[in-house]
């Protein structure tokens, strides 16, 4: 019975994404108004490829810009472990695409990730026959785990974690997402407490590996330029890191309380009028998706602020930038340069109920973090900066800038929190090795 119910689920499923395919047009349509990169190479969504058909290649799918970065780092281990590999490389969106660009090698293949429907799926796998498919972090499709079982390749989730709130949504759905965890041939956490949910959804989680992200290496041009523009401004910078939508609203209204208090009380010597929130404080914005910094701008703008952008730096801040500007992140790639900038980082994502995002890679650049109340995607990374000072957890914007603002007063106390963050980011390395080793072994004994 068991067995029927998830044949049936499996079915409806299939039936469900069948449909739904006008509708994936209708949105990457709409979606390339804002990135030209959504409208192209649409048919390879659908398992229609330029390239020719292939075979032997290490497929790893990075859905988007997070984890195409985790991406990268992962294919430092397993260019060791597997000299000569030749990889395929998926992705979901623009960013992530983008992203994943700088990672190939000659003989490498990047293509659009198949929708997760029977005949799209087994043209994509029968078209590249990869020996192996490796899933970054949450990227578990029903149909890709059933057409890889039928077909003989292991496909495994590495990284891996899962949040309450994920957990609670598979299970909606119990007859379809159980047998797709379930039929996994290789699981690795990068928490007890990941694995612990993992397992309650059917997966068979062979280890604890802890988390990739720990083995970034901060762009070390990039951290030098951060750090000699920081010098080169002369007043301490405060950044909203990967902004997502809303945030950058919910500061703008810190901001405004803020700044209203300063020109209430200014503090005894300065100038109450010359910038925002604090008379010294030059802030950085930078959006998590480059489609919306000139939404951003014009979010700033209406309400009379300046607003000078990254590109324009022709000859760097210091000269681009006067006091009162807001700084406005608008490339990719460059935030080991902005976290390096920063005094202090405020985490998007994690003001508004989406989870968070990465702060690793700011502890990394010894930048300390003010956190929202909204880290369920980073739970145990989040707890862990705390107990070890490099990040504190507050309940909302207004209260992040002032914690930023009540730091900037104690220098000294801000260049120990860096150095805990960077101290925190050093001590949790080796999941890259201990990953690829463990998809090697795993594979040998899946041969065997």
């Amino acid at each position: 019975m068991r067995d029927f119910k998830a044949k049936f689920s499996l079915w409806l499923y299939s039936v469900l994404m069948r449909a739904a395919q006008p509708l994936l047009h209708l949105k990457l349509k709409r979606r390339a108004k804002a990135e030209a990169l959504y409208g192209q190479h649409i048919p390879e969504r659908f398992g229609h490829y330029t390239q020719g058909p292939q075979s032997d290649l290490i497929w790893v799918h990075g859905v988007s810009l997070g984890e195409s970065r985790t991406a990268g780092i992962l294919l430092q281990g397993l260019r060791a472990e597997f000299p000569g590999m030749r990889l395929l490389l998926t992705h979901g969106t623009a960013t992530g695409r983008s992203e994943g660009m700088h990672l190939l090698q000659e003989g490498d293949v990047q293509v659009w990730q198949p929708w997760d429907s029977p005949e799209i799926v087994a043209r994509f796998l029968t078209h590249f026959q990869p020996r192996v498919g490796l899933l970054l972090e949450t990227e578990v499709w029903p149909q890709w785990v059933a057409q890889c079982a039928e077909r003989q390749i292991p496909l495994m989730l590495l990284n891996a974690r899962m949040s309450e709130k994920s957990m609670r949504q598979a299970l909606r759905w119990p007859t379809l997402l159980r047998p797709a965890y379930a039929g996994l041939q290789g699981v690795w956490a990068q928490t007890d407490t990941d694995a612990q949910r993992l397992q309650q959804l059917g997966a068979s989680v062979q280890g604890v590996l802890g988390n990739l992200k720990f083995d970034a290496q901060a762009d070390a041009g990039q951290v030098a330029q951060g750090q000699a523009w920081r010098r080169a401004l002369k007043r301490p910078v405060v950044m909203l890191a990967s902004s997502r939508e809303g945030e950058e609203a919910a500061w703008l209204k810190a901001w405004q309380v803020l700044q209203a208090q300063v020109q209430q009380a200014p503090v005894v010597g300065q100038d109450a009028a010359q910038g925002p929130a604090h008379p010294c404080v030059q802030w950085l914005i930078v959006p998590r998706h480059p489609q919306r910094v000139a939404q951003v701008q014009a979010l700033l703008q209406a309400q009379g602020l300046k607003v000078s952008r990254r590109s324009a730096w022709h000859q760097g801040p210091a000269q681009a930038l006067q006091e009162g500007d807001i700084a406005l992140g608008d490339s990719m790639g460059e935030m080991s340069l902005y976290y390096s900038m920063a005094d202090v980082a405020l985490l998007g994502g994690s003001f508004e109920p989406l989870g968070g995002q990465n702060l690793i890679e700011a502890a990394a650049c010894a930048c300390p973090v003010v956190m929202g109340p909204h880290t369920f995607n980073f739970a145990q990374v989040a707890s862990s900066a705390q107990e070890a000072g490099a990040a504190v957890q507050v309940d909302n914007l207004l209260a992040a800038v002032q914690v930023a603002m009540d730091w900037l007063q104690a220098p000294q106390a801000l260049v120990e929190r860096g150095l805990q963050a960077q101290a925190f980011a050093q001590q949790f390395g080796g999941a890259t090795q201990r990953t690829a080793q463990a998809v090697r072994l795993r594979l040998a004994q899946l041969k065997a």
